[in-house]
């Protein structure tokens, strides 16, 4: 079942997946300690796929420094998502969506009607969506979008509590 697409504002569906080690995640647990990037792609060591998780990658630890995870869901199977983390180092959790069933919660666009769309959800630590963004061209620029988000964001924090 589909329901409206998640926008800026809105209450971030909670969700819960297996994840590669046998335990579940659960994304409001995460949110009690952390803010998250959330982000739907198509497919495990595609070409554009591949460029942007080192992407995320090579700037992991500038997001641990601004308090955020990374969360990456696409319809492959663990055992792809295995050989994808152990082939490219990758620091974050990925998370197995082969029925659709996160992908249609949150609205996530098809490309053609057909093609997975990539989109990224950038959620603060109440469970707000602070960003959305929807594209499958140029995957490696989103991340730099990303950061100036959560640099935004934390910024905004410090300025609450000074």
């Amino acid at each position: 079942m589909s329901r409206d697409v998640v926008k800026i504002g809105d209450k971030a569906p909670d969700f819960e997946l297996q994840r590669l080690d046998g335990g579940f995640f659960r994304l409001y647990e995460l949110l009690k300690k952390k803010n998250v990037v959330l982000y739907f792609y198509p497919k495990d060591s595609s070409s554009d796929c591949t460029k942007q998780a080192c992407e995320f990658r090579d700037h992991y630890d500038t997001f641990q420094d601004l308090e955020t995870e990374i969360v990456c869901i696409s319809y492959d199977k663990a055992d792809a998502h295995k050989r994808f983390e152990r082939m490219y180092r990758l620091p974050f959790t990925l998370l197995s969506d082969c029925d659709a069933q996160i992908r249609n919660l949150y609205g996530v666009p098809r490309k053609f009607g057909i093609m997975p769309g990539r989109s990224i959800y950038v959620i603060d630590k109440k469970g707000e969506v602070q960003y959305v963004f929807n594209s499958l061209s140029k995957p490696a620029e989103h991340v730099q979008q990303v950061l100036d988000v959560l640099y935004d964001l934390n910024h905004d924090s410090v300025a609450e509590y000074a």
